[in-house]
């Protein structure tokens, strides 16, 4: 790797880790709160759904972040968006560390609101790097971007280490200080771009018009995102269905008004489904990785397990560019190959018994989500460049805010339905008895059930299984059963992206094979 001979500037190399240090305060922040969420299931007595929910927090706001911040960063100049972010990680910080159980409602609020602004943060940060990298390295996208990303990867075992090694035991950290860890990348990613000179992308360059930007999303582009903003605004602020729609119709307009009403590109239209999906499963899955292993096996092995996935994806894109270059995968036919591992790896891991079989069971579904988001950008920026910033950032907002809204709260209303209709169906009586209290779960249409006690529950999983009860037992059980099926039910997502990209694959041969396209071409097409 030749990053000075690659690169078109004197500090490509430094632009380009300080890029994966911000990204890396992101994968520490998130995986610590994967850690801790059973932490805050137990102190403040939260049901999956509402665990589900904080998790998606920090996912949601990601899509503000980098969706605005890379409407702007070409205008405003990516150092600016860069001190936003900072101060902004700041006080995500704030906010969060606020928390205390007896504080009812609010607490509930702050650690959302906290983790909302973490990722908000995070999002601002990724609408600088991503497009930074894209246009620091425009032969050797998928190579550079996956690179930029090792970061993450990096991040979450770090963040699951510091979960394993500081979070329990006699001398066992306080959540509020592991959670305080991510500021140390973040005080370094600040110091590493300080006084940097960053080069602007091809689109920026020309001096294309906003407008001339988004005329590839077009009006397709923008009902994906339109829709997905439709369940934030109802689900997260609480608005009326109605007046949700109506919202994002307004925006929908707004979108055709400056494109001269384009429908856009059906490639970026299937992308933008396509990494709707991604964030689906990559993410929300992520979020509860700790917490379902964990349940299934112990608390220390479902750590364990996280930092063991972790630790293949980090290494494995570093290996993008001689996958591509040297095996003649293209980028399409990487993702189609990852999506078909997944589908494969999340069943097999739905079925362990043995921390041995979750190994073998988890290294097939971290191969499969290694590429998934990187890679996703590459195609973008390969296949759209006179979209500049805006169609990489849309689609990283569009991963995120499904990530959120769909996979994180989904999966943890799934884990809430599967595990209360395994207990009600073994013994009603018990079910009764330790089924949560206050608003039943809900996501999206889905009939509306009361999951099991997050409290009650991490009181049995806190006492040896020789000491439970026959009723305790009973509720453990089905607490697992939840987590199964929650697994082979998350299965299908990849199943359903294998389909969009074979269908993309089959579209690049039928039109001369996949390659780069040029801005003058993009202009153009």
């Amino acid at each position: 790797m030749n990053i000075s001979k690659d690169g078109i500037a004197p500090n490509s190399g430094r632009l380009l880790w300080a890029g994966s240090m911000a990204i890396l305060a992101a994968g520490i922040g998130f995986g610590v709160r994967g850690g801790i969420l059973a932490d805050w299931g137990r102190d403040f007595g939260f049901v999956a759904q509402q665990l589900g929910a904080i998790g998606g927090a920090g996912l949601t706001g990601f899509c503000f972040g980098i969706i605005i911040g890379g409407m702007v960063c070409d205008r405003l100049g990516y150092g600016k968006l860069i001190v936003a972010a900072f101060l902004t990680h700041i006080l995500s910080a704030c906010v969060t560390l606020a928390a205390d159980p007896g504080q009812g409602d609010l607490a509930f609020k702050l650690l959302y609101w906290g983790t909302f602004i973490f990722a908000f943060a995070n999002g601002t940060l990724e609408a600088v790097s991503n497009p930074l990298v894209a246009t620091l390295f425009p032969t050797r996208r998928t190579h550079y971007l996956n690179i930029l990303h090792a970061s993450w990867p990096l991040g979450l075992l770090l963040g699951g280490a510091i979960g394993w090694m500081l979070g329990s035991g006699g001398a066992a950290w306080s959540w509020q200080a592991q959670l305080g860890l991510f500021l140390v990348p973040t005080l370094i990613y600040g110091w590493m771009f300080f006084g940097q000179s960053m080069p602007r992308s091809e689109a920026a360059e020309r001096g294309l018009s906003l407008g001339e930007m988004f005329k590839d999303v077009g009006l397709l582009g923008g009902l994906v995102i339109c829709f997905l903003l439709t369940l934030f605004f109802s689900d997260a602020l609480g608005l009326s269905s109605l007046l949700s729609y109506g919202i994002a119709g307004i925006l929908l307009l707004v979108v055709g008004r400056m494109t001269d009403f384009s429908m856009g590109s059906f490639v970026l239209f299937t992308l933008f489904l396509a990494h709707a999906l991604v964030g689906t499963v990559e993410l929300g899955t992520d979020t509860w990785a700790q917490n379902i292993t964990g349940n299934i096996l112990t608390p220390e092995q479902g750590k364990i397990l996280f930092i063991f996935t972790s630790a293949i994806m980090f290494g494995l894109r570093f290996c993008a560019g001689f996958i591509e270059e040297k095996l003649g995968l293209s980028p399409v036919g990487i993702l189609l190959t990852c999506a078909v591992l997944a589908a494969i790896g999340l069943n097999l891991v739905s079925g362990i018994e043995t921390f041995y079989g979750a190994l073998a069971a988890l290294a097939i579904y971290a191969v499969g989500k290694t590429f998934f988001w990187p890679t996703m950008l590459a195609v973008a920026s390969d296949r759209f460049p006179r979209t500049g910033a805006i169609a990489i950032s849309i689609m990283g907002g569009i991963g995120m805010l499904a990530g959120g809204l769909v996979g994180s709260d989904g999966l943890g209303y799934a884990k809430d339905r599967f595990s209360a209709a395994a207990l009600e169906r073994e013994n009603p009586a018990v079910y009764a008895e330790y089924r949560a209290g206050g608003e039943p779960s809900q996501f999206l249409t889905f009939k509306a059930v009361h999951g099991l006690d997050g409290a009650k529950l991490g009181a049995i999983q806190d006492r040896p299984p020789d000491e439970r009860t026959s009723a305790e037992r009973q509720v453990q059980e089905a607490s697992i059963e939840g987590d199964r099926r929650t697994l082979v039910a998350d299965s299908f997502i990849p199943l359903a992206m294998a389909v969009l990209y074979l269908l993309l694959l089959l579209h690049f041969r039928r039109t001369g094979g996949y390659r780069r396209v040029t801005l003058e071409e993009g202009i153009h097409a």
